[in-house]
């Protein structure tokens, strides 16, 4: 599979898995672990959760799902702004390792920005790569200015920033996404199929029918024919998983993504950056 680069030159699988509203459903959860695994054995390493995902249930479900087999995942977790301040920022870092049952995130991510100043979640996070209990550590739901403050307050080793990113929702490309590659900043991508949103969509529908694939890998593919994008969809079943995995298989050639551009253009001006 096509890998993608963190700027300290770890190098990951460009297709990952997701974990919202995963966990909060017991009788879903055999099949959600095993989903996880199986993502594993088919090379999608990257796990992303966070605290927020069903008040922790969601980081519990991945250390089930990754018991015994930790070293072949790489785990994401993300903390609520609240918590990102130099006194709590490691008490939730903490906490989440306890659910995930691990002793090291390979990458933790500020989930949003809060009222906490930059410069202190900087310093905190940069505290807990000192100490071992992060590899790395990047954000998500940053638009352009604030990754200029993040920068200002110190925040040059920020690893990615994780962004609403899909077909419908083309704007980081205007300005965001040309900020981040210059500085070889990779974007992780939730909610590539737009929460379901897009499998509904006749022109996708159609598109994808001609190319023998589903809607959903048709939107992934697109992702993945992109340089420095991480897609990171969840799948609740294996077979689900399994066409998640197919799509890292799927060439777009230049027509057609000229055609999707036709069908789901980008928008004329910059927009101010979404969030689900």
């Amino acid at each position: 599979m096509k890998t993608i680069s963190f700027p300290d030159g770890t190098a990951i699988p460009a297709l990952g898995q997701g974990t919202w509203f995963m966990g909060q459903n017991a009788g879903l959860r055999a099949s959600e672990i095993a989903s996880l695994r199986e993502g594993l054995d088919l090379g999608m390493t990257l796990i992303d959760t966070a605290e927020m995902y069903g008040d922790g249930k969601a980081e519990e479900l991945v250390g089930e799902a990754v018991e015994g087999i930790r070293d072949q995942a790489f785990l994401v977790s993300k903390v609520y702004p609240h918590n990102a301040s130099r006194t709590r920022l490691p008490q939730a870092c903490e906490a989440s390792l306890a659910r995930l049952g691990t002793d090291r995130l390979d990458l933790y991510l500020l989930h949003w920005r809060g009222g906490v100043p930059l410069g202190e979640t900087v310093e905190a996070m940069e505290r807990l790569v000192d100490e071992g209990k992060i590899l790395r550590w990047g954000v998500s739901n940053l638009d352009n200015d604030d990754m200029e403050e993040l920068t200002a307050a110190g925040g040059t080793n920020c690893a990615t920033d994780q962004i609403l990113f899909n077909l419908l929702r083309r704007g980081p490309e205007l300005d965001l996404l040309p900020w981040l590659a210059d500085r070889s900043i990779p974007v992780m991508a939730y909610s590539p199929i737009e929460q379901g949103r897009l499998l509904d969509d006749s022109d996708l529908q159609s598109f994808a029918q001609e190319k023998g694939a589903t809607p959903a890998q048709i939107a992934l593919a697109w992702l993945l024919s992109q340089d420095g994008i991480i897609p990171i969809p969840k799948a609740g079943n294996t077979d689900h998983m399994r066409e998640n995995r197919e799509a890292a298989e799927l060439k777009l050639e230049a027509e057609d993504l000229d055609r999707l551009d036709q069908l789901f253009p980008r928008p004329r001006h910059p927009v101010s950056l979404q969030m689900l």
